[in-house]
């Protein structure tokens, strides 16, 4: 579908396609269709753009993922479809692998995720090993690659289930998601929740780890001290409360 670049809707509408898209290429599932029309909701309630309580959340995760160890980058069908080559690029700039984790088992879906990133440039993609478990967890989402989520110190995993990230905070890892619902499980239960549309959240945070990588370790721990969850996630909702009190 081609849409004009003077609809005021533009920007929308192309990402709704890309996930569109992802289903008819089998990358994403009808259900991720269903959650990407929840998010966007929430984005109009934003503004539609990032905030600066976002920002913040961005500059603590660029800190958090440059002082990892073993940084993880975790792909369902939603991210694959919206932001392949930025989810390429940032893995490459973190030395961070890439692996696949969706909610609905399906193997053939694993692979196309995986060949769908590929073909965009990513030179690994693991899959999840069905051998390999995470504890806490009961769902599909429970198996994971024994060379990537198992050994991550930190997990970047935009587009979360609230129970996985419970689960992946119970196993000691620091997750970071990046989730639109500031009243979400999964933003709560996160270290770090970046309140915004992925579309713009990976693009800021690549920038941002760009300008982070010059800093020592002194400086990124204390961007990372200086990042306050709870306060975060209330002035997400001050924003959406705003935006909503506005006059049309």
């Amino acid at each position: 579908m081609k849409i004009p670049k003077s609809h005021p809707r533009r920007v929308s509408l192309t990402t709704r396609e890309k996930i569109a898209g992802g289903v008819k290429k089998g990358i994403t599932s009808l259900a991720g269709l269903a959650a990407h029309g929840r998010g966007e909701a929430f984005d109009y309630l934003i503004g539609e753009k990032t905030t600066k309580s976002a920002e913040k959340s961005i500059e603590a995760a660029a800190a958090s993922l440059l002082l990892a160890k073993n940084p993880v980058i975790s792909v369902n069908g939603n991210t694959t479809a919206l932001v392949p080559k930025e989810l390429i690029q940032l893995s490459r700039l973190l030395n961070a692998k890439l692996e696949v984790n969706i909610f609905h088992p399906s193997k053939h879906r694993e692979l196309k995720i995986k060949n769908h990133l590929l073909k965009n440039g990513a030179k690994e993609v693991l899959l999840p090993d069905k051998d390999t478990r995470i504890k806490y967890l009961e769902s599909n989402r429970k198996y994971v690659n024994p060379d990537g989520i198992l050994k991550a110190d930190v997990v970047f995993v935009p587009l979360e289930d609230g129970d996985r990230t419970e689960a992946l905070i119970k196993n000691k890892k620091k997750v970071i998601v990046v989730d639109l619902n500031p009243l979400s499980r999964s933003a709560r239960k996160a270290t770090i929740t970046i309140v915004d549309n992925i579309t713009r959240a990976v693009p800021l945070l690549i920038k941002t780890i760009k300008q982070y990588k010059r800093f020592n370790e002194i400086r990124l721990q204390k961007t990372i001290k200086g990042y306050n969850h709870k306060k975060i996630l209330k002035e997400a909702l001050k924003e959406i409360n705003k935006n909503l009190s506005k006059d049309k």
